[in-house]
């Protein structure tokens, strides 16, 4: 069924939704200044988002201890990828189409830092090491060239109260239930705590 009012212009968009301030458009850099450096140097995890040459769409969290992430001049960074379900959604999509998109969070801020822009994958041993944590270099490094960086206000992380501990309800995802649902194995305890183990023992053990 259609939807009669779905938008479909840009005219409609802004009769709807408004126009930015004039001097919205002035917080969008195309470099790294001072504060974006300072506020990747502090920041633990970030979002990367990618698409494929088809447009289909991926986000993926990356994290680390606070200033994982390179600042190599004003313009470049790079993202240590180390182990992970082996996936490689977001890699794969950077071989097809280079445009990423990164949001940056820093625990307890409501502001947050976005950074638009080109991005290639190197497995230059030098910058694996000097990307190294806990022992171990990191398998590749992500390259981003930035087209765009500017901080996004704290409206989201104020509506959601996502930094408020009070508002929180706790919630664990178990795999073990997931899976065992998947395999027509639902309600199997012995399932789902082998596996729901299993998952715990490659967190402590597979960083």
């Amino acid at each position: 069924m259609s939807d009669p009012h779905r938008i479909e212009t840009v005219e409609q968009l802004r009769e709807r939704m408004g126009s930015a301030s004039p001097v919205t458009p002035a917080k969008v850099e195309s470099k790294l200044d001072d504060f974006a450096r300072d506020f990747i140097a502090r920041s633990p995890f970030l979002i990367l988002s990618t698409a494929d040459a088809e447009g289909r769409q991926d986000a993926s969290p990356k994290g680390d201890a606070e200033g994982f992430v390179s600042v190599v001049d004003e313009t470049t960074l790079l993202i240590p990828d180390r182990k992970g379900n082996k996936l490689l959604m977001g890699l794969e999509n950077i071989l097809q189409n280079p445009r990423v998109g990164l949001i940056f969070l820093v625990p307890g801020c409501e502001e947050t830092l976005r950074v638009n822009g080109r991005a290639e994958i190197t497995a230059d041993p030098e910058l694996l090491g000097a990307l190294a944590a806990r022992g171990q270099d990191a398998l590749v490094a992500i390259r981003v060239t930035t087209d765009e960086v500017f901080f996004h206000c704290a409206k989201a992380f104020r509506r959601s109260a996502l930094w408020k501990p009070e508002t929180w309800t706790p919630h664990k995802v178990s795999f073990g239930e997931i899976f065992a649902k998947r395999l027509a194995r639902e309600g199997d305890r012995e399932v789902v705590q082998n596996i729901d183990a299993a998952i715990e023992q490659d967190y402590r053990e597979n960083l």
